[in-house]
């Protein structure tokens, strides 16, 4: 579980849209305190994603074999196989002209109370419900699980929090750094999709069908 929920975490943290998003936040006026508002609505939302997925458990793991475990794993193939498709369909379109979305242009306007729901907004939901299906192996009744679920929160969230930070500290070098940052990363956006679309799905698409195979041995 926990190498698991380490790919997906870093997955979640390195999407280029919302880690151009972020950028254009702090940038905007008063961008430190949107950005915070920003990171309280993800993690938030990271956090009831997980509540709800161990009350459903009860915090115990369902046993092998059973309806509930190959659910979970079923689910975790199928979003690896739309990961995959996703990324041959992203390599295809890799070229052509992209269009800003429109709520972008708007960042710079945004409040408080915006901020924080742009932070539940642009999860990237594929890789969320991939972390839920991984969290229901959790056993809150052992230390390492707890702290498995913490550094998934933490790893999903590095980036925003890297940044937060760094323009909270330093905000002018920040504002002239984080600025280039965004504009490599929105050149290399598409390629940042295919190869994180693709390593992520076939990782997830190979640990259900071993799951599969093992449990059926």
């Amino acid at each position: 579980m926990l190498l698991n929920l380490i790919v997906i975490g870093l997955a979640i943290a390195l999407m280029p849209l919302t880690l151009i998003a972020f950028i254009l936040i702090l940038s905007s006026a008063q961008g430190v305190r949107k950005g915070l508002a920003f990171i309280l609505g993800w993690m938030a939302c990271l956090v009831a994603v997980i509540a709800g997925v161990v009350l459903a458990t009860g915090g115990t793991p369902p046993a092998p074999n059973t309806a509930p475990s190959t659910t979970a794993v079923v689910i975790k193939a199928l979003l690896g196989l739309l990961l995959i498709g996703v990324g041959l369909r992203q390599r295809r379109r890799m070229g052509r002209p992209r269009k800003q979305p429109a709520w972008m242009a708007r960042l710079d306007h945004l409040s408080y109370f915006a901020a924080t729901g742009l932070g539940i907004f642009l999860q990237p939901w594929s890789l969320v419900a991939a972390g839920a299906a991984t969290v229901v192996q959790a056993d809150l009744s052992k230390a390492g699980d707890w702290l498995a679920l913490v550094l998934f929160c933490l790893l999903a969230t590095s980036a925003f929090l890297t940044m937060e930070l760094y323009a909270a500290f330093a905000p002018e070098a920040a504002g002239a750094r984080l600025e280039n940052v965004r504009k490599w990363i929105d050149t290399h956006t598409d390629q940042a999709i295919v190869v994180l679309s693709l390593v992520v799905g076939a990782w997830l698409l190979g640990d259900s069908l071993y799951l599969i195979v093992s449990h059926a041995q």
